[in-house]
């Protein structure tokens, strides 16, 4: 059966960042461990955000596997590079043109930018709301499944953490889930 993913993960730590979460040096492992999910569920659409690390690594694979890719955004293109993309070791270098590229390349009805909070959580809480509603919707239409997709560490950050709060509300609805990790393994190359 195939199936549509909604995503939600980390991005690539800051620097000097006091947990490490996502080191960017992990990327390649995690868009490699992206890419074996993806074939193994036979995914043909993926519903994410587009920030630097697990957002712009699942939609670089869906790209490269021709899977159909819609982006959701909590506030305009712009305003989200600056805060979400580019800020992050790496982002004017690999994760902005990558960044620029798959906005440039969607179809207007598969880029949803909310106009909502204006506070930052809230409007990022709203999107990760919006993903999983679009992925169940997308599903419905194309008969396939819906996998609920949390790229982290495993471990909650906090109260605000809205990747566990992501893979929380998709428990709360029934979506099955498959968490990767963004720490190396003693497998990985």
């Amino acid at each position: 059966m195939s199936t549509v993913i909604a995503l939600a993960g980390r991005r690539i730590d800051a620097p000097n960042a006091e947990m490490v979460r996502f080191p960017l040096e992990n990327a390649a492992v995690v868009r490699s461990r992206l890419r074996e999910v993806f074939l193994r569920y036979d995914v043909v659409a993926l519903v994410c955000s587009a920030a630097c690390g697990a957002d712009l690594l699942a939609l670089e694979v869906a790209s490269d596997l021709a899977v159909r890719r819609v982006v959701v955004l909590p506030f305009d293109t712009a305003t989200f590079r600056a805060v979400s993309v580019i800020d992050r070791p790496g982002g004017e270098e690999t994760w902005g043109p990558l960044f620029d590229r798959v906005i440039m390349s969607l179809p207007d009805n598969d880029l949803i930018v909310l106009r909502g909070a204006a506070e930052l959580n809230a409007a990022f809480a709203a999107a990760n709301g919006r993903i999983l509603s679009v992925a169940q919707s997308l599903g419905d239409t194309l008969s396939a499944q819906l996998l609920a997709v949390i790229v982290w560490d495993g471990a909650r950050r906090g109260s605000d953490d809205l990747t566990a709060q992501f893979a929380d509300d998709a428990r709360e609805h029934g979506v099955t889930r498959e968490e990767l990790s963004t720490k190396l393994q003693a497998d990985d190359p």
